[in-house]
């Protein structure tokens, strides 16, 4: 199982919500790339990078963080956060993403997300699936749709999807363990290789979402907040 640290950007700086909401920021370090190099340094490969700003803006704004990062450490990266066409794409791309996620995208316009899945691959497009109560929550959150999230993902990978984020937004922020039923649920539905996230708060965690079978897990807050240390998670990456 991957494991997935991420960094969430609002006006350039490294900060993290709860459940979503934008009047819970809480700034954790003014440069993401000083952040990006603490994980490389700790043995971690990989990086999930979500431009909140994109997110509610409808179109991608911190491009250029991705471009700092990606252009000064060797880590693969995950961007998403605001993608809504395909010059939105190819600007993530062109700035050094390895994959990019769809969410909104893929719920209020299919055609672009099902375009991107052709055109790239299904190694190189993740479908975001985060809900609320079962329902899958688009805009930055904001919104909330009436199409059920295990639907949803089954229906994707029947169109080809490969990789799904899946994040249940009452677990987000709020270090209280990850929805491993719904994860379950989602694993003996479909094969896709899904990737938990939200709800992180310790190794116990990490070590139930790869018991039940989890590609990868993105751990956030943990992080910041040292409920989890990068020695950890170094160790549970030689380990596992």
């Amino acid at each position: 199982m991957r494991i997935i640290p991420a960094i969430d950007i609002i006006e350039g700086k490294c900060v993290r919500l709860t459940k979503g909401d934008y009047n819970t920021k809480k700034i954790y370090n003014e440069n993401p790339l000083e952040v990006a190099k603490q994980f490389e340094d700790a043995g971690i490969e990989y990086l999930h990078v979500v431009d909140l700003d994109g997110a509610k803006s409808k179109h991608i704004v911190n491009h250029k963080v991705l471009e700092q990062i990606a252009s000064k450490t060797n880590l693969k990266i995950d961007f998403g956060g605001g993608l809504k066409s395909d010059e939105d794409a190819k600007i993530a791309f062109e700035s050094g993403a390895n994959q990019i996620t769809g969410g909104s995208i893929a719920v209020k316009n299919p055609d672009v997300f099902i375009n991107w899945l052709k055109n790239y691959g299904s190694e190189r497009i993740i479908l975001g699936a985060d809900c609320k109560n079962r329902k899958v929550a688009t805009h930055g959150w904001m919104e909330t749709s009436v199409v059920d999230v295990v639907e949803f993902i089954v229906d994707y990978e029947e169109i080809g999807a490969e990789y799904v984020i899946c994040t249940d937004v009452a677990k987000d922020g709020m270090l209280e363990g990850t929805s491993n039923e719904l994860y379950k649920e989602i694993l003996e539905t479909t094969k896709v290789k899904l990737i938990a996230s939200g709800g992180v708060s310790n190794l116990h965690d990490l070590f139930k979402v790869q018991e039940l079978g989890c590609e990868g897990v993105i751990v956030g807050k943990a992080i910041y907040e040292n409920k989890i240390s990068l020695k950890e998670l170094e160790q549970f990456i030689i380990n596992k």
